[in-house]
């Protein structure tokens, strides 16, 4: 099947996990309205900055859209009167700035569409539902058994990614969730190659992943069916979230957290390692493992969304690993995100913070033994142990697995090593990414160690030293220079002389000559 051509602006592969920052540079108050100048930036380069302008207004409309999430958002209150007086407008700026740091540095709130506009209207202009309904439609022509039964709305964080609720006409009682996604900066594959996989997906079968009814590609987006799960992915277990709710509403404000039984912890966290090794030795890369990717039925859990790495889609945990480098393969960021699942499965929430020192109780040791192996400070920094080596881990090895199913999962020998070149070009990226971001935190650093008070101090202690030095010197040189001006004398003086020296003729007898 054909799918319908985007407009050429739609083809920019922006990495959407790229951390925004914003900062507010001045004010400008006109007739009626005060105006904030907004400086914002896209990761570390302050080539990749732009402004944007926007009223109060507009942060009340954004905060609007965020109440989705039960959080308490630090927006200034409204105030109708005295409203453009000048120390007003200098401490609303301040409150709205905050409000900013707030956003942006919120994971879930960050990626959520309304703010990517808010901050970036240029490249997130196009309305991805519109197009979604686009490509959708053009299949309908060509898959008439399949119908649309409604759009899911806001369920998944991806900006890029739209899901509609479907059904086949023949089995009609029977759910499927259609899953809509444009490609991204690490798209490798070539297009043949990229083709052959996506239609390879429904063919692949695993006791750990999670079937595909159909899946076709375009030339720059794939479609993908699959069956829908009312209970929901291992995300909405932990939260206690209906699946059909917005990620916002699900994931940010949890009313009860709680983590999982011990044993669930052990069953689903092997299960999860099981299939990641798998994937591992058939040199499938991965690299998108978090608890909404992946589907719980019964007590198995089953993985999802392979076809995220063959669209080149950044990973949901990018701006964690791109911090250290020593997560440089497919294989360690996996190893990284499966840390962070297995803290948000001990304790029903994510970690504050990245990398960490302590760890709070959980329900045996052998959980925090793992947690460590992962995400504390040493491991981030001397770098991630093996899917093997977390499988032969006290907390993991003594699980017996009860699925008996013979995985079926051929990839042709051409496709394997398009694969293979595809995962060394990610981690390429990757790579090239975290050195970026090394040398701007040296530089970062040095620059701060420099303007530190204590630096100052030092800095005018030496330079003072150096100035009573200076003058120091300077003295000498001009006491040597007197003495020498003394010493050589006018035409009045007479000449320096030595006891052996011959005295010389007085004027009176040369007059007398």
């Amino acid at each position: 099947m054909a799918f319908m051509e985007k407009p050429a602006a739609n083809k920019l592969f922006l990495d959407d996990t790229a951390p925004l920052t914003a900062v507010i540079e001045a004010s400008q108050s006109l007739h009626s309205h005060t105006e904030y100048i907004i400086r914002v930036q896209r990761g570390i380069s302050m080539e990749n900055s732009w402004q944007v302008v926007r009223r109060y207004s507009d942060f009340d409309m954004l905060n609007n859209s965020l109440q989705i999430s039960g959080l308490s958002l630090p927006l200034p209150p409204k105030k109708l009167i005295g409203n453009m007086d000048r120390e007003f407008i200098a401490e609303r700026q301040k409150g709205l700035q905050n409000y900013l740091n707030y956003i942006t540095s919120n994971h879930i709130l960050s990626n959520y569409e309304p703010v990517k506009k808010f901050l970036d209207p240029t490249n997130y202009a196009a309305n991805y539902t519109e197009i979604a309904l686009q490509q959708v439609s053009m299949f309908f022509r060509s898959e008439p058994k399949f119908e649309v039964v409604e759009p899911l709305k806001d369920i998944g964080w991806r900006l890029r990614k739209r899901y509609f609720l479907m059904k086949c006409k023949n089995q009609p009682k029977e759910p499927l969730v259609l899953s809509w996604a444009d490609m991204g900066p690490d798209k490798y594959l070539q297009d043949k190659d990229f083709q052959c996989a996506i239609k390879l997906l429904p063919s692949w079968t695993h006791p750990y992943i999670y079937r595909v009814t159909f899946a076709t590609a375009g030339e720059s987006s794939a479609l993908i069916i699959r069956p829908f799960n009312e209970k929901g992915t291992l995300k909405d277990l932990i939260y206690k979230a209906k699946p059909r709710d917005p990620f916002l509403k699900k994931y940010c404000n949890p009313r009860k957290i709680q983590g999982l039984e011990l044993q669930q912890i052990k069953t689903f966290g092997r299960q999860i390692l099981e299939v990641l090794k798998f994937l591992h030795d058939r040199g499938f890369p991965y690299g998108h493992l978090h608890a909404s990717n992946v589907m719980l039925e019964g007590e198995t859990c089953r993985l999802m969304d392979l076809e995220n790495s063959l669209l080149g889609l950044p990973s949901f945990y990018r701006s964690y690993f791109t911090q250290f480098r020593k997560i440089n393969t497919l294989e360690s960021i996996d190893v990284h995100c499966f840390g962070h699942l297995l803290y948000e499965m001990t304790y029903g929430r994510p970690p504050d913070s990245i990398p960490l020192d302590q760890f709070p109780p959980a329900p045996s040791m052998s959980v925090v033994s793992v947690l460590e192996s992962i995400l504390s400070c040493e491991a981030c920094k001397s770098g991630m142990p093996s899917v093997s080596q977390l499988l032969q881990m006290p907390l993991f090895s003594d699980v017996a697995l009860m699925n008996t199913e013979k995985p079926q999962f051929k990839i042709p020998t051409k496709l394997k090593e398009a694969l293979k070149t595809a995962k060394e070009c990610m981690e390429k990226r990757l790579a090239e990414e975290q050195k970026s971001i090394y040398q701007h935190r040296r530089l970062t650093r040095a620059q701060s160690h420099h303007g530190s008070e204590e630096e100052k101090k030092k800095r005018k202690i030496l330079a003072r030293k150096k100035s009573k030095r200076t003058n120091c010197e300077s003295g000498e040189e001009q006491s040597m220079k007197c003495n020498n001006s003394n010493n050589s004398g006018s035409g009045t003086s007479s000449p320096l002389t030595s006891p052996s020296s011959p005295t010389p003729p007085s004027t009176a007898e040369h007059a007398s000559f």
